[in-house]
């Protein structure tokens, strides 16, 4: 299944929706994509409502990219997890990287 990504743009702030499976088979082609976003906004918001799915490619993603905002010197935070994405990252508790509150 491939995944979409929707802009949508306040100012300096970009917010992106993820719709789909984060995973192995979508994050070569995601990759470039989340950090062309990244290098361009002084602060992205990932909304991950609508991850169906992810594996530890797409957390492996996801670290890169709060690696590379914080190497840029830019703002980078999750606004919206699914029940999948969140399940990915508890089971390797990862919670606390990505700032999000423990389960």
């Amino acid at each position: 299944m491939d995944i979409t990504i929707k802009q949508e743009q306040a100012g300096p702030e970009c917010k992106l929706s993820l719709t789909g499976e984060m995973s192995i088979y979508s994050v070569t082609e995601l990759k470039p994509r989340l950090l062309a976003y990244l290098h361009e906004n002084q602060s992205v918001l990932f909304d991950l409502t609508e991850v169906s799915e992810m594996d530890t490619a797409g957390i492996q993603l996801l670290w890169l990219c709060h690696q590379e905002a914080a190497k840029v010197g830019k703002a980078l935070a999750i606004s919206g997890i699914s029940s999948a994405a969140l399940e990915a990252i508890t089971l390797l508790r990862l919670e606390r990287q990505f700032n999000l509150q423990p389960v």
